[in-house]
C-alpha cells in the first residue's frame, strides 16, 4: 500500500514572517493525518528556517531545485549536499518552469536527478505535456520519453527511492484542473509502462497529480486507483486550501 504525499511546492513566494505562519497553520493537520505524509519546498533562501520549524512536527521538506554540482565555481547553484546538510528529504528536478525558463533539457533533468539520490535526496520527478501536446493526442510519448530520459542514465531500480509527478502543464497556474478521469488515465500509464520494466518499481513508486490541485477537487482526484497524492502550487500558500487538501488525502 503506497503512502498519500502531499508536497507544497512554494515556488518564488514567501517572506519570514509568511513561512512562520504557514507552517504554524498547517502543522496541525499534518500531524493529525496520521496515514498521509506532508511535505513542503520552499525557495532556497528558507530551507533553514523551514528545518528549524518542522523539526517537533510531522512535516518533511525539500529543495525545488539542485545542481549537478557538489562545490565550486557555480555562482547562484545550490547543491544537494547544501540541502540534506539541514535534514531535507526531497528535491524537486524537471519541474516544467524549469525546463520552460529554464532549458532544462531531459539530459540536464537525469543528470540532477542522479545527483540528487546519490547525495541521500529523494528526487520528485516532474512530467507532462503542454496544451499543445494534449491536444495533438501525444500525451503518452511525451511522459513516456521524460522518463525514458531518466531511466537511461539511472536505471529502472532507482525509481524504487523516488516520487513522479505528472503536472500536465496547461494545469498549472491556470485554475484549469484535468478530470480526475483524464488525470487517472495518465497516471495509470505512466504506471503501466513502468511495469513493463520492472512491477516491483511499478507498484512501489508514488505518483503524485501535480495541476492546480484545489481542497474542493482533491478527495475525488486522490481517490484514483494511481493518484498517490499530488504536487500542490498556488493552493500551498493558503492554509486552509493545503489543509482541506491534506484532508482529502486521508
Amino acid at each position: 500500500m503506497r503512502t498519500p504525499l502531499v508536497m507544497g511546492n512554494w515556488k518564488l513566494n514567501g517572506t519570514k514572517e509568511s513561512v512562520t505562519t504557514l507552517i504554524k497553520g498547517i502543522e496541525a493537520a499534518a500531524d493529525a493525518a496520521t496515514n498521509v505524509e506532508v511535505a513542503v519546498c520552499p525557495p532556497a533562501i528558507f530551507i533553514e528556517q523551514v528545518a528549524n520549524l518542522v523539526a517537533n512536527n510531522s512535516i518533511e521538506f525539500g529543495a525545488q531545485d539542485v545542481s549537478t554540482n557538489i562545490e565550486g565555481a557555480y555562482t547562484g547553484e545550490t547543491s544537494p549536499v547544501m540541502v540534506k546538510e539541514f535534514a531535507a528529504k526531497y528535491s524537486l528536478v524537471g519541474h516544467s518552469e524549469r525546463r520552460q525558463y529554464h532549458n532544462e533539457t531531459d539530459a540536464v533533468v537525469a543528470a540532477k536527478f542522479v545527483a540528487i539520490q546519490k547525495h541521500g535526496l529523494i528526487p520528485v520527478l516532474c512530467i507532462g505535456e503542454t496544451l499543445e501536446e494534449r491536444e495533438t493526442n501525444v500525451t503518452k510519448t511525451v511522459v513516456e520519453t521524460q522518463l525514458k530520459a531518466v531511466i537511461d542514465v539511472a536505471g529502472i531500480d532507482a525509481f524504487e527511492n523516488c516520487v513522479i509527478a505528472y503536472e500536465p502543464v496547461w494545469a498549472i497556474g491556470t485554475g484549469k484542473v484535468a478530470t480526475s478521469e483524464q488525470a487517472q488515465e495518465v497516471h495509470a500509464h505512466i504506471r503501466s509502462w513502468l511495469a513493463e520494466q520492472s512491477k516491483v518499481v511499478a507498484d512501489k513508486v508514488q505518483i503524485l497529480y501535480g495541476g492546480s490541485v484545489k481542497a474542493a477537487s482533491a478527495k475525488e482526484l486522490f481517490s484514483q486507483a494511481d493518484i498517490d497524492g499530488g504536487l500542490v502550487g498556488g493552493a500551498a500558500l493558503v492554509i486552509e486550501e493545503f489543509v482541506g487538501i491534506i484532508n482529502g488525502a486521508k
